[in-house]
């Protein structure tokens, strides 16, 4: 017999009340009558859930909320009890599975009600217990195998991602992106022959750089507005907090600049960078005044590596790019990719000052490098209008 609509609504308050009064028993009875007898509506399945939680029904609170969950994947509170289920029936594994996707679906909330706090927060202790359970485990297994625990820098990476210790970051560049390229955040200076030459020569490019800091009080805002394009979205925008001083600026040389630094013109000979007009070679002294925070964001392409040549710094400036961070050290070149997520800051109480510069990625074949250039100045030139 098919339950009438005002019926339904009235066993579905008696329920409520009686789980308000803990009698779960009493409540799972009534939505049992629903369940089987109302009309073509959405099952009461959370309120079952919580009415079987009560009565000490394990089998029919896992029923209730496999439904549940059938119907609303990522149903919050839903995600969390099953994890408190699991865990009860000691499937650890099962349990940290339902917590971290009830913890994802939680970080994309504007706002979490402070009821679920308590129990997100029991989420993330599972999670970090089993996570160290799950990594004991493997460990032991590699260890009995002969396998150690550092074969390769992407074995050891393999497993921080397969423990949840590490977050996988991919190249996404904002506006061009070249496949087949490595996936590689960071490369390191042995990697480029050009390099040593340019390190040599830090303490002549400190000393013009002196020259420079003795003449200008700041430098541009890195971030500059656009009067022909829309404001962009960063926190620095017009603020020399995070300042410029440009040798090359889109492909066109700075002549002042350029003729009070000789040195620093010289130095920017050796590595390959790219020549393509009204976009490259681009070459700056990129500043970070103390407590100055670079948003995490995106480069715009991915066949290019940025060079840090670092003039000025100390230990609290640090580089994040995709899940490493470094810190930049005297004497010693960073070379990245921009078009994984990066972030910069200064948290120390002097500034830093780096000599930034771009090159081409040294995969990227010498024709493919004719082409891309002409796909770029293509780009430049329509954009232009």
């Amino acid at each position: 017999m098919t339950m009438h609509p005002n019926t339904v609504q009235q066993l579905t308050q008696e329920s409520t009340e009686a789980l308000r009064r803990g009698d779960g028993a009493s409540a799972r009875a009534k939505l049992q009558e629903i369940i089987k007898n109302g009309p073509g509506m959405p099952k009461p399945w959370f309120l079952m859930a919580q009415a079987c939680h009560l009565a000490d029904d394990a089998e029919g609170e896992d029923n209730a909320l496999e439904q549940l969950l059938t119907d609303e994947p990522r149903h919050l509170v839903g995600l969390l009890m099953k994890g408190v289920l699991k865990a009860k029936q000691g499937d650890s594994r099962a349990a940290a599975s339902f917590y971290r996707t009830a913890l994802n679906v939680a970080a994309q909330l504007p706002q979490i009600p402070q009821t679920i706090v308590p129990m997100l927060q029991k989420a993330e202790a599972h999670i970090e217990s089993s996570s160290a359970d799950y990594e004991d485990f493997l460990l032991a297994q590699l260890e009995a195998k002969g396998v150690s625990r550092s074969v390769s820098p992407r074995f050891d990476q393999s497993l921080d991602l397969l423990l949840g210790k590490n977050e996988l970051y991919l190249q996404q560049p904002s506006v061009f992106y070249f496949p087949g390229l490595p996936q590689r955040a960071f490369y390191e200076r042995e990697e480029f022959s050009w390099i040593a030459d340019m390190e040599a020569q830090i303490p002549a490019l400190q000393h013009e750089l002196q020259g420079v800091l003795q003449q200008k009080d700041e430098f541009a805002p890195y971030v500059k507005i656009n009067p022909e394009r829309p404001l962009p979205n960063n926190a620095l925008l017009n603020d020399p907090s995070w300042g410029a001083y440009y040798f090359w600026e889109n492909g066109v040389q700075v002549e002042e600049h350029a003729e009070q630094c000789p040195v620093t013109m010289e130095a920017l000979t050796q590595p390959p960078l790219p020549i393509i007009k009204e976009r490259s070679p681009i070459a700056l002294y990129s500043l970070l005044k103390p407590g100055t925070h670079i948003k995490p964001h995106h480069g715009v392409l991915n066949t290019r590596l940025i060079c840090h040549i670092p003039l000025i710094t100390h230990d609290k400036c640090a580089l994040r790019v995709g899940s490493e961070t470094r810190r930049w050290e005297d004497g010693k070149a960073l070379i990245f990719d921009d078009s994984f997520e990066h972030e910069a800051w200064n948290r120390g109480d002097s500034t830093r000052i780096i000599l930034l510069f771009e090159v081409w990625r040294p995969e990227i074949t010498e024709e493919e490098r004719v082409a891309l250039t002409a796909i770029f100045e293509a780009i430049s030139y329509y954009d232009a209008g």
